[in-house]
């Protein structure tokens, strides 16, 4: 991950022919990991309802199944490249596929909420030690001038997953039961390993840093306890309860105490000093942020197709389109738009193409024609396009180039906490505001319970019977206001967003730097 490509003569002629059939595996382990949580997007409805259709997941435990992926994801990510380095990156990529794969196959066989939280943390750790070695390899079978070509086919393979994920999700969920979305990761797992096994070749780095064990419990550790502070808070809507502040203040605590440790650290997992950085920091705070409310987004609007509206998880899945494919047609195409305008304008204008859109949202009620759904979601992919790939190069300039690898890493890993923390703070924000306008229409006794999300209020109506019914209504009322309420919130944050880079991102280059545009297409496959 963090060593220099190798020179065109090193590369031995029988990796050289088989090059294209590398990168398809490649492709292949990548597709399982990105395709993952965006096939799990549409299953949230049905792994809520109670069983036997689901699991009977609370919004909590909901968020805590994609949020413990993610976490052990991001707080590994860099540990993870640093071990492939100096074991192999074969070695790695074939070790994380295994435990990836059989994390999928328990996940599917969850029985309960927690079995599945604790599975999809063995997925995450599994993925960690994939997405960093895929990049590795190819940038050691690829010649320095075949390595921006390659590196945009492996970016499309990205936005590839993301866009056939809900679909294949709610195809699944159509013909199989909600397990079904994980177990399908198995065979793609052990083609992948065959391939891999067959076709890539081992490759070190010479020079390998050293693995920061303390760093990596630290940021985990302190993420986790921050991340389950604010659930917790959204779970009671009480962010003052005594235990929700201890949780909060001890998450910060520990994080406080991980970048005073990386700073005095001689080998760190993330090196402090890249912050000093204005511009640096400006661009990685854009793509967090961006992902902070796309992923809060992402989850309410599943309740609100399904849930409210009453599509299947299938037509979830396609409704969800649009967004996929304005990232895929505009990605490549946002270079063009920085060449004319800059950096800056370009991303804050795609920073407020966002705000506008999640303010959109806040005008959606049940019966708004879907076709408006439709506009705002093609234009949250086109801002969200014209975000990343501006970012991901200043990112890249940023920093010199002997640091590619550790920029590429930490846009990965500030885009997973983003969107850990979105989720968090913005489903938080959705049960509170749920919670609050459905209470007084439960019995005393099933508050608790029923009033938590709309589906365990339907849950509980179903379980009344026909005089169940009159809660429908009510329930649907609540969530649309909830939603309302957290959409703002998100345009909220999408607007800082925008400050941010409207300050400190570069405007127009003057003239491109030398091979300025080979290197950065590095860090702009990350999206």
């Amino acid at each position: 991950m963090t060593t220099p490509a190798v020179p065109a003569s090193r590369i031995p002629e029988a990796v050289h022919r088989r090059r294209w059939a590398i990168l398809g595996v490649l492709m292949l382990s990548l597709l399982i990991v990105v395709l993952d949580n965006s096939i799990l997007n549409v299953a949230i409805k049905t792994i809520s309802t109670p069983a036997p259709t689901g699991l009977g997941a609370t919004q909590s435990e909901l968020e805590w199944a994609i949020n413990s992926y993610t976490l052990v994801f991001a707080g590994l990510l860099f540990s993870a490249g640093l071990l492939g380095d100096r074991l192999g990156r074969k070695k790695v990529l074939l070790g994380g596929l295994v435990v990836f794969g059989i994390g999928s196959a328990l996940a599917a066989s969850s029985g309960s909420p927690v079995e599945l939280i604790a599975f999809r943390a063995v997925m995450g750790l599994g993925a960690a030690f994939v997405m960093p070695a895929t990049l590795a390899v190819l940038m050691n079978v690829f010649e320095r001038d075949e390595q921006p070509k390659a590196i945009g086919i492996w970016a499309g393979g990205v936005g590839l997953a993301i866009a056939i994920g809900p679909i294949t999700g709610g195809v699944l969920l159509d013909h199989f039961w909600w397990g079904s979305v994980f177990l399908i990761n198995v065979p793609i797992v052990l083609v992948a390993l065959a391939l891999m096994v067959w076709l890539v070749p081992d490759s070190r780095d010479p020079k390998p840093g050293r693995i920061d064990p303390i760093g990596v419990v630290l940021s985990v550790v302190g993420l986790v306890l921050l991340v389950y502070g604010i659930i917790k808070g959204g779970q009671l809507a009480d962010f003052a309860d005594p235990t929700v502040l201890a949780t909060i203040g001890a998450g910060l605590a520990v994080l406080v105490g991980f970048v005073v440790f990386e700073k005095r650290s001689d080998h760190p997992s993330i090196d402090v000093t890249y912050f000093k950085n204005k511009v640096f920091s400006a661009a990685i705070s854009a793509i967090a942020l961006v992902f902070f409310a796309l992923m809060g987004v992402t989850f309410f609007a599943v309740f609100y197709t399904q849930s409210v509206r009453g599509y299947s998880p299938l037509e979830t899945g396609l409704l969800m389109l649009p967004l996929a494919a304005a990232q895929m047609i505009f990605a490549p195409r946002a270079r063009l738009v920085v060449d004319r305008f800059g950096n800056k304008a370009t991303t804050t204008g795609g920073m407020l193409t966002i705000a506008a859109m999640l303010a959109a949202f806040a005008t959606l009620e049940a019966d708004t024609p879907i076709w408006i759904l439709e506009v705002i979601f093609f234009f949250m992919g086109a801002g969200m396009a014209h975000i990343m790939t501006p970012t991901s190069v200043v990112i890249m300039q940023a920093l010199p180039r002997e640091k590619a690898g550790s920029a590429s890493a930490l846009s990965n890993t500030f885009r997973q906490v983003g969107g850990a923390l979105g989720i968090a703070v913005l489903g938080s924000v959705l049960s509170a505001a749920y919670r609050s306008g459905i209470e007084d229409r439960l019995p005393a006794a099933a508050r608790h319970t029923a009033g938590e999300s709309i589906e365990a209020t339907l849950g509980y109506a179903a379980k009344l019977g026909p005089k169940g019914d009159a809660l429908v209504g009510p329930a649907n009322d609540a969530f649309l206001h909830a939603m309302h309420v957290t959409a703002l919130c998100g345009a909220g944050v999408a607007l800082v967003g925008a400050v941010v880079v409207g300050l400190f991102l570069p405007g127009r280059t003057p003239a491109p730097t030398e091979k300025a545009g080979e290197d950065p297409e590095l860090v702009g496959a990350d999206h």
